[in-house]
């Protein structure tokens, strides 16, 4: 199915490419999500028609993206959890006590932003988490888990 980009998608292409996805990709998530058009020479009329709209709703997506960066690049969480003598956590931390940790710190963060490729944390130390805050702009952080003294 041709389709026709109405924002950068990773991976897929940017704004107002032309592409060919899975008829199911394009109905189950590019379309609902209004992030693309089914490419019908109407569309392509309408969509020339707002280029500009939209390429200026992107570059302000954007620069939000990056003032947020800007903020959160570098930033340290401590979070607090039960854990064993050996250093591993009753439990886990995953991408929810992430968000909360970073919005007491007065940074709000979606759970869909929180890449967390090796899965929750699950022992104490210092770790890397990646914040994925537009499809150019990334930030990194650091969460040090902590055992809690119960």
């Amino acid at each position: 199915m041709q389709v026709i980009l109405l924002e950068k998608i990773d991976k897929l292409g940017d704004l107002g490419d032309l592409v060919d996805v899975k008829s199911g990709f394009a109905r189950n998530f590019l379309l609902p999500q209004s992030k693309a058009e089914p490419a019908t020479p109407a569309n392509l009329e309408a969509f020339q028609a707002r280029r500009a709209e939209l390429e200026k709703a992107q570059a302000e997506g954007l620069a939000i993206a990056q003032t947020r960066a800007e903020k959160l690049d570098g930033t340290t969480l401590t979070v607090t959890s039960r854990a064993g003598t050996e250093g591993k956590l009753f439990g886990s931390i995953g991408t929810d006590e992430i968000c909360s940790a970073l919005a007491q710190a007065g940074n709000e963060v979606q759970k869909k932003e929180v890449r967390m490729p090796d899965g929750p944390l699950r022992s104490i130390g210092e770790h890397e988490i990646a914040l994925h805050l537009h499809a150019d702009v990334n930030a990194l952080i650091t969460v040090q888990v902590v055992a809690d003294d119960e």
